[in-house]
């Protein structure tokens, strides 16, 4: 299905597998193998979900581990691995910290990804929150926003058409350096995630869409209008995508607990609540369903298919 602010609702997903934080990591993903992160991509492949989105992390410190866990799978290899067992469904980085590496690194990785999935690539960014891994790579985190700032500016120039590409920065600058395979895409859509002040000027300014953090919906209109203006003001014509992470889903009543905020019922109810973010002026909203097994994650994404997703249109 193609993400458009001109087109009918879409709806993507984090994968499940790849990245275990305790917030949100159901209990048979830490013994789950690649061939279960298989099946659940060929699953929304098959089906209507517009994207899979994977996490990105470097490494995770002690303080943190219990509740992030270090289980983090690199986002270019899974993604280009995914790549190749689907045939449709996008491949978005939600988000990539981009602030650790180098652009031109950035942009070789994903470039060839984008060029070996054949133009499926979104390119999701955010400016990371791990203070250790900036200092182990060497990376500056108290500066990281405008790092990323100019991060985002260099890889519109790395990911663009001309084999040469050319940026002039304050922290970087690079020309005369030729980098191939180029994108299969004209134009790798950047969406910029975060829901700060300074990440939603930095969407509405630079980003071909927003990635909100998990906002509660009375907060995301106020957020949505805010986007809005600051790119009018800033004077960027073209449309931005507009995203939300709605709460959990698990269609049809379930037999076990699936926690106070999982959105359940039958299918009418939940388009009925979920299409309330398009009336917020949402795009793409990502879902992620509440699960015991694989197979019960992938019927949910069938059932959600089938007959929740027809109606979001209604």
């Amino acid at each position: 299905m193609p993400i458009s602010p001109d087109g009918p609702l879409s709806y993507g997903m984090q994968l499940p597998v790849q990245s275990q934080s305790a917030i949100y990591a159901e209990s048979w993903e830490a013994a789950a193998t690649p061939a279960d992160l298989v099946r659940v991509a060929r699953a929304a492949d098959r089906g209507g979900f517009a994207y899979l989105a994977g996490c990105d992390h470097v490494a995770i410190p002690r303080r943190l581990a219990e509740g992030m866990s270090t289980t983090w799978y690199d986002p270019v290899a899974t993604l280009s691995y995914l790549a190749g067992v689907t045939e449709r469904v996008r491949l978005m980085s939600h988000v990539a910290v981009v602030g650790l590496r180098h652009p031109l690194i950035t942009a070789k990785q994903y470039a060839t990804l984008d060029h070996l999935s054949g133009g499926r690539l979104i390119l999701g960014v955010g400016a990371g929150h791990v203070r250790e891994e900036f200092e182990a790579v060497g990376a500056d985190f108290d500066g990281r926003g405008g790092v990323l700032d100019e991060t985002v500016d260099a890889l519109r120039a790395a990911l663009g058409p001309d084999e040469y590409p050319e940026f002039a920065g304050e922290r970087f600058s690079f020309s005369g350096l030729g980098q191939r395979p180029r994108p299969a895409q004209e134009r790798v859509p950047i969406w910029v995630g975060g829901s700060s002040p300074a990440a939603t000027r930095r969407a509405a300014v630079r980003g071909d869409g927003w990635l909100p953090q998990g906002d509660p919906r009375d907060r995301l209109p106020a957020l949505i209008a805010r986007v809005r203006a600051l790119r009018e003001r800033a004077g960027v014509a073209e449309p931005i995508v507009i995203g939300a992470i709605a709460e959990p889903l698990y269609v049809g009543e379930p037999g076990w607990s699936v926690g106070r905020r999982t959105l359940t019922g039958k299918p009418a109810a939940l388009a009925e609540s979920l299409r309330a973010y398009a009336a917020m002026g949402v795009h793409q909203i990502q879902v992620r369903f509440r699960s015991r097994s694989v197979g019960e994650l992938i019927d949910q994404m069938a059932a959600f298919d089938a007959d929740v997703a027809p109606q979001l249109d209604a």
